[in-house]
């Protein structure tokens, strides 16, 4: 394994924990800064549309630059991004910093998929992929509940003094250990904005919007919806974003692994999952330990999804692999904030946090739609990534 992908995950770890640690800090900065719990997830969505707005922008900016130039000069607005967070002493200059530090985040996961696929076989693209979001999967399973803790410990903003310095490390990896791939072609402008003309790349990108977008209407409410509807206590919320973390885990490794065998299937799969077990949490979560197996396998079969997605978009934009790659991580946050606002308005018209769920079930369904549709016609697209 090239040392090089642990950097990348180490790096991924680290935008992941301030991406998502919001979720588990959403009642204690909701009740600092004295608003609603809609209002303060709007820090979701602020964050999530700062990516995508930031990441074809940032792509097309850092276009002309080595890889791993573009990777370091990222983690620099990251780190800023955080210490700003730490700084804010109201809600405005919070929503700002969110907004900067999401400036990084699409373009660093797009292009640093690009250079986790370069490191390897061919046929072990997709599970390099799936090494580097193990990272962001980690960023849950320990970034998450710990940063939560340690947050409801020492306040919010303390949790955000901690990502900054696991970005300067991060930073550090990922100077002494990316090679400089001398050899990358320069990158041709016009090429990459013509692979956008592929109508297959726009339904691949429709269905990460959704995927994402029922992923996030449950994920964004979870603490509140622990706390007020199964009744776990606020150190039960860190245990059960442990757990949920966990199943994040298991998933992204599996789903690489499926997506090596088969985009398609692997895809087709993972949003009927996630359909099917958002719904069942509209009822087991009003029971302790059916709400945990639940959330477990809800958060296995979402990200599974994500190496599929991911390599799915390369497929159809192998012209583009930066843009297109950027692009997807855009298109998911676009779905993150979708998703955040569906709940938060789900919420805001009194039909109370148990209709979450059904939301999010709702727009998953709506991904397999768009799913099968990009697959039907059986062209090369249900090959293995390995025949791409």
């Amino acid at each position: 394994m090239p040392i090089s992908l642990l950097a990348l995950a180490m790096s991924a770890f680290a935008i992941g924990t301030t991406e998502f640690v919001i979720m588990g800090l959403l009642p204690d900065v909701a009740g600092d800064l004295a608003i609603s719990i809609p209002t303060a997830g709007w820090l979701i969505s602020g964050y999530a549309l700062g990516v995508a707005i930031g990441a074809p922008i940032m792509a097309l900016l850092t276009a002309r630059l080595p890889r791993k130039l573009s990777l370091v000069l990222l983690m620099v607005i990251f780190i800023i991004g955080n210490i700003l967070c730490a700084l804010a002493l109201n809600y405005h200059f919070l929503m700002l910093a969110r907004v900067i530090t999401a400036l990084c985040h699409g373009a660093f996961f797009g292009i640093g998929a690009v250079v986790a696929a370069s490191l390897v076989a061919p046929n072990r693209k997709a599970s390099a992929v799936a090494l580097m979001f193990t990272g962001l999967t980690l960023a849950n399973v320990l970034g998450v509940p710990i940063g939560t803790w340690f947050g409801q410990l020492y306040g919010w903003r303390s949790t955000f003094w901690g990502v900054a310095i696991i970005g300067v490390v991060a930073f550090i990896a990922l100077i002494v250990s990316l090679p400089s791939q001398q050899e990358e072609a320069p990158t041709d402008l016009k090429r990459e904005v013509s692979a956008l003309a592929n109508g297959k790349l726009w339904l691949s990108l429709a269905m990460t919007v959704f995927f994402a977008a029922a992923m996030f209407a449950l994920f964004s409410y979870i603490a509140p919806m622990l706390l007020q509807v199964t009744g776990v206590t606020h150190q039960g919320v860190s245990w059960t974003l442990f757990l949920i973390g966990a199943g994040l885990t298991v998933g992204n490794i599996l789903g690489g692994r499926l997506a090596d065998w088969k985009v398609s299937f692997s895809l087709i799969l993972s949003f009927s999952l996630i359909a099917i077990f958002s719904l069942l949490f509209r009822w087991t979560s009003h029971g302790m330990w059916l709400a945990e197996i639940t959330l477990f396998l809800w958060a296995m079969a979402a990200f599974a999804t994500v190496p599929a997605l991911q390599i799915n978009v390369v497929l159809h934009g192998r012209d583009a692999p930066n843009l297109v790659s950027t692009l997807n991580i855009a298109a998911f946050n676009v779905g993150n904030a979708l998703g955040a606002w569906v709940g938060g308005t789900v919420i805001a018209h009194g039909f109370g946090l148990t209709a979450v769920p059904v939301a999010a079930a709702g727009l998953a369904a709506i991904g397999l739609i768009i799913c099968l549709i990009n697959f039907s016609g059986g062209t090369g697209h249900h090959q293995p990534v390995t025949e791409s």
